[in-house]
């Protein structure tokens, strides 16, 4: 692909999870996440993007909803779990999104907040109509998705270089 290719970023935050005795990266998923999980993945195949990759948290939460999110989509993309992604901050974030294969025109990103507002907010350099906004005023909640487009490559993903497309949550 060339530097000029359009491509774009899925962020996915994980759906809703039980607060339990648990520790904190296996928590799984509570009743309303298992039914907002596959919602979601209703929304994003409405879109007709069909991600290349999936770049997925190894947290249970995270794991859980792209299990019940995938099986909504028409294809299923490659996976890979990172646990990177697990509390990782901004910078931490952009390095992963810097190493994506070249080869990759869609790539979606299961993971947690505050990090998955933070990137979604840190790539939009613009937004269509009001869609930044929004984003911000919802505090991105569980099994929220951002979908950012930008032109180039992998590795020059940083601050702003996006335009933010659609602002998903399971049940609009």
């Amino acid at each position: 692909m060339s530097a000029d290719t359009p491509r774009r970023i899925v962020l996915l935050r994980h759906a809703k999870a039980e607060w339990s005795q648990d520790s904190d990266h296996e928590r799984p998923l509570a009743d309303r996440g298992r039914m907002d999980a596959p919602a979601a993945g209703r929304r994003l195949a409405g879109t007709g993007i069909t991600p290349d990759l999936t770049l997925c948290s190894t947290a249970a939460r995270t794991r859980e909803t792209w299990k019940l999110f995938v099986s909504e989509l028409p294809q299923r993309p490659k996976t890979v779990y990172d646990e990177r992604l697990y509390e990782a901050s901004l910078g931490e974030l952009l390095a992963l999104l810097n190493e994506t294969a070249e080869d990759v025109q869609d790539l979606l990103v299961v993971g947690h907040n505050p990090g998955m507002h933070a990137l979604a907010d840190a790539l939009a350099g613009e937004a269509e109509g009001d869609l930044l906004a929004r984003m911000n005023r919802s505090g991105f909640p569980t099994a929220a998705m951002a979908v950012i487009e930008f032109t180039g490559s992998w590795k020059s993903v940083e601050h702003g270089v996006g335009r933010l497309v659609a602002y998903l949550t399971p049940h609009e």
